[in-house]
């Protein structure tokens, strides 16, 4: 009803060119028949291969109209009769190749005021050539809500029961409505496919399909690339130490998910997670989605950045409108500082990136949850690292001697190897300075060394790694030093 409206609004406002982004073309062009047949409009519709026709008509070959692009365009401007006119993915044919097109779209733009066509670009992509852009308009179908998604899933729920012997769904309520909050974001046919893709096994609705729901519904947005679906996510068992960061959010779970219900909570906005390279920030960032049980994505500022003026901040755009659309999740902006260079170096691309994430973070109201990690707070700009873009800064440090005894025994039990049969100990006194990650090689070095001996692993095996190890901390000592003394007094210490 609201799209009808909307689109109502738009047709009287005498726009001449309209613009619809839809995968749903069969959905568009039912409601533009609604609205036009309300507002007493004459409906054409062409495509490339059916031609020019009367739009809600069937056509067979004997009616076929023009179906060559410059001739439908011609025959437009030559109509003296007002009328709408829908083109069905029209974008190819206004690339650079078609100078000739785009002006014959112009000329019946600007004639608008002596003869009122309305063209109406259908597709699912349009990019607007700059000698037309000033007059279109966009429009975008709204994607079904909640209430709208539960009826669909009952149809397909009904068809199968149909089809079925009239066997019933097995489902509860609590996971139903899980299932259909993920499916928030999609388009009605692909809220269709995807739940009766979920029914038509066994005719039951699981929550352990919610992984692959998501899996399905970033793969139908095609944002590959720029944005990535992180299919491993972590639980904190897998994390040494960071008992002040696995409490800070378990304290703010029920929030972000929407359960405080007695009180008026703020939700969460994100976290920025700086540290010793190694020292586990990637891990908590999985670890987050892990404990939250959401789906996680990671933002890849190199694959960002295009070297055409303005694609960089469009990709930002693409990537941010993406993650929206995949609420609840947290979006995972690995090595931050990356794409945010203070060094005015890049012709203003880093400012202009760093104006749209800011504006972004200050004004959304979406259930997307920021983790952004860094190796180097140098390379931030003040404005990103300032109380109120993020919730709180952690410093992730080297690990105490009691954190390494944990990573040892996290990465020895991963190789089924038991713990209490090491000095775990004496390894953590032995690898004083050492991150997690160079931990986890030493034991990964120690198996092979044990293997390719022939021997059982034991304590001496790890020791004789550790010696042949130079610790990040020794490698990089200054740096280090001065992270240290940068985060002492601005930073919470995730441990």
């Amino acid at each position: 009803m609201k799209d009808a409206n909307d689109l109502g609004l738009v047709l009287e406002s005498q726009v001449p060119i309209i613009l619809i982004e839809s995968f749903e073309e069969d959905l568009a062009l039912q409601l533009i028949t609604r609205v036009g047949m309300k507002h007493k409009k004459t409906l054409n519709v062409w495509s490339v291969t059916d031609g020019l026709r009367p739009l809600g008509f069937s056509i067979d070959e004997n009616d076929r109209g023009i179906d060559e692009p410059e001739g439908v365009l011609k025959a437009i401007k030559g109509t003296k009769q007002a009328g709408v006119y829908v083109l069905c993915d029209f974008h190819p044919y206004l690339s650079d190749e078609y100078p000739k097109n785009v002006r014959l779209l112009k000329d019946i733009a600007l004639n608008y005021k002596h003869t009122a066509h309305t063209i109406i670009l259908l597709s699912h992509a349009i990019n607007a050539p700059p000698e037309i852009k000033r007059l279109c308009a966009n429009f975008e179908m709204s994607l079904p809500n909640e209430e709208q998604i539960m009826s669909i899933i009952r149809e397909e729920a009904r068809d199968w029961s149909l089809r079925n012997r009239n066997a019933k769904i097995k489902t509860d309520g609590k996971t139903l409505q899980k299932i259909v909050h993920n499916l928030k974001g999609m388009t009605h046919g692909d809220v269709r496919r995807l739940a009766r893709g979920l029914i038509i096994d066994d005719g039951a609705i699981k929550e352990d399909a919610l992984p692959e729901i998501n899996k399905a519904k970033f793969q139908l947005m095609d944002m590959e690339g720029v944005l990535s679906y992180e299919y491993d996510t972590q639980h904190f068992s897998n994390v040494g130490g960071l008992n002040n960061l696995k409490r800070w959010l378990k304290e703010r779970e029920s929030a972000f998910h929407g359960k405080e219900e007695n009180i008026v909570v703020d939700k969460p906005k994100g976290i920025l997670l700086l540290g010793v390279q190694g020292s586990g920030k990637s891990l908590a960032a999985k670890a987050v989605a892990g404990m939250w049980h959401l789906p996680l994505l990671r933002l890849d500022f190199g694959a960002l950045y295009n070297k055409y003026f303005g694609e960089t901040e469009k990709n930002l755009r693409e990537a941010i409108k993406l993650a929206e659309l995949m609420q609840p999740c947290v979006l995972w902006m690995d090595e931050i500082e990356k794409g945010m260079s203070t060094q005015g170096n890049d012709s203003g691309t880093s400012q202009r990136v760093l104006g749209t994430l800011l504006t972004w973070m200050a004004e959304r109201t979406s259930s997307v949850f920021i983790v952004a990690t860094s190796n180097d707070i140098s390379g931030l700009p003040p404005e990103l690292v300032r109380k109120g873009r993020l919730d709180e800064i952690f410093f992730v440090d080297l690990p105490e001697a009691d954190i390494r005894r944990e990573i040892f025994a996290i990465h020895l039990g991963k190789r089924n190897l038991n713990p209490d049969e090491f000095n775990v100990n004496e390894l953590a006194e032995y690898t004083e300075g050492f991150s997690g990650a160079e931990i986890e090689q030493v034991v990964v070095a120690a198996v092979y060394r044990a293997s390719a001996r022939q021997e059982t692993l034991v304590t001496q095996h790890l020791i004789e790694e550790i010696n042949n190890t130079s610790p990040i901390s020794v490698v990089m000592a200054e740096k280090i030093h001065a992270l240290r003394l940068w985060a002492a007094e601005r930073t919470v210490n995730a441990n």
